[in-house]
């Protein structure tokens, strides 16, 4: 065992790790590193950082920390085996090769796809954006519309977006107040000329998952591919390529506790998809996406998607056991709190609530001491209410009032209690000082209300 710094994982043996009884639940681990504690969990030993001075992180949708074991599986491609996996003349790349296949073994078995059917990328957003602008390009002019929906992620509506500019039609269907869309809506956006429909299976914001099985039949019936973004939802729920009739699926990293930079595309090749590349060069990948895989990266993805299948039970059930605990501190000391996303059809790691009659960003910076966020990290720079919240009929106001809790693998019982009790306290502190809050608790509907402006 050893560490490259005081501030970083330790990079542990697989015998470093040893299981504390179950009934000493406060044990204090002390490593070489530094000081690493144990909290309580059902099923197996969670290790994790104490680290002073930093927030609380419940970010877990804009990214997640790398799992140490991806690091071990990485390291020794960043220090001893450095060859360019395309270089096919020497022992370097031959080793390089080798574990760049082995990643794409790795990828391919978590979602029930051919290894050939894998293709590197360095994230999401460009698999998103070879998936939506590839298709649509190589089956034009015969082809020119696409479906999707108001709530997929940025990337894709822009990709949608710069198509239109080419002449392309798209449709973009809106969706229930739970966010799922009507299939019915669906089936009745297509037509001869559609050429692909792009609906992501977890959406980023609020949780909702899609019905992604029925949208695939529906498109297999109609002979449309069916893309689908799947940052969100690899590692997390169960998904059979096959079985649920995707012919594109986009894959990050870094959203799987693997590492930034590097992500996947699954293309299917019976029958198979063509897609005009984005990207001109070396025609590595398949002539779909030219340019030198960085070998460490995809064994860091590799590694995540093996660990992701063989945890993604525990980890499901560790979601459900945290929020349900979260949203139960938060709704017995509330009141005037909505879950935004359907409660039921919602990946359970992801929890958007809306506090009333309190300003969000206020909330955040009350928060502080915790890493959340009011929405996607892609647009968070924007003070506009999130177009998610907005196009499942958010007003206005409580749109403002949204707050993201993003759990994860590392989040612990305590970090959980701390953050439910610490926002009941800051919420009931910004409500007393709200004059709508006084108007409420005396019975006033604020709706009723005729505001005179001056």
């Amino acid at each position: 065992m050893f560490c490259l710094s005081r501030g970083l994982f330790p990079i542990f043996l697989k015998k470093s790790i040893k299981k504390i009884p179950p009934k000493d639940y406060n044990s204090q681990l002390t490593l070489e590193c530094g000081k690493y504690f144990s909290n309580k969990v059902d099923e197996k030993f969670a290790l994790k950082h104490e680290d002073f001075g930093r927030p609380l992180y419940f970010d877990a949708q804009a990214t997640t920390p790398v799992d140490p074991r991806v690091l071990d599986a990485m390291l020794p491609y960043l220090v001893s085996y450095h060859g360019n996996p395309h270089s096919r003349t020497h022992a370097y790349g031959w080793e390089s090769e080798s574990a760049v296949e082995k990643a794409r073994e790795q990828v391919a078995q978590l979602i029930g796809a051919d290894p050939k059917e894998i293709i590197f990328t360095s994230g999401a957003t460009e698999s998103n954006n070879i998936s939506v602008k590839g298709v649509a390009r190589f089956y034009a002019p015969r082809k020119k519309h696409i479906v999707t929906t108001q709530i997929e992620h940025k990337c894709v509506l822009d990709s949608c977006r710069a198509l239109e500019g080419e002449g392309f039609k798209v449709t973009y269907l809106p969706v229930e107040q739970n966010g799922i869309i009507k299939l019915k809506e669906l089936e009745n956006a297509l037509t001869p000329e559609t050429s692909l429909v792009s609906i992501m299976t977890v959406n980023n914001e609020i949780g909702v998952k899609q019905p992604i099985a029925d949208i695939g039949a529906i498109c297999k019936s109609k002979k449309v591919f069916f893309h689908t973004d799947a940052a969100q939802a690899l590692g997390k729920i169960p998904i059979d390529v096959n079985k649920m009739n995707i012919d594109l699926m986009s894959i990050s990293g870094h959203k799987i506790y693997g590492p930034k930079g590097v992500g996947a595309l699954y293309i299917r090749r019976r029958p198979r998809v063509r897609v005009e590349p984005i990207q001109s060069g070396g025609g590595q990948e398949r002539g779909m996406r030219s340019g030198t895989v960085p070998t460490p990266l995809a064994v860091g993805l590799g590694a995540a998607c093996e660990l992701a299948s063989r945890e993604m039970a525990y980890d499901h059930a560790w979601m459900q056991k945290l929020s349900q605990r979260f949203l139960n501190k938060i709704n017995s000391k509330l009141t005037h709190v909505i879950r935004n996303g359907d409660p039921k059809e919602s990946y359970p790691g992801c929890v958007n609530l809306s506090f009333a009659f309190v300003e969000g960003e206020s909330l955040l910076m009350a928060l502080k001491d915790v890493a959340l966020s009011s929405g996607s990290a892609c647009t968070s720079a924007s003070l506009e209410p999130s177009y998610v919240l907005r196009a499942i009929g958010t007003d206005e106001d409580l749109a403002h009032s949204s707050i993201r809790f993003g759990l994860g693998r590392f989040t612990t019982i305590e970090e959980v209690d701390y953050t439910a009790e610490k926002t009941i306290r800051h919420v009931e502190r910004l409500r007393e000082m709200s004059p709508l809050w006084e108007m409420v608790q005396e019975g006033v509907d604020i709706k009723t209300i005729q505001w005179s402006q001056h």
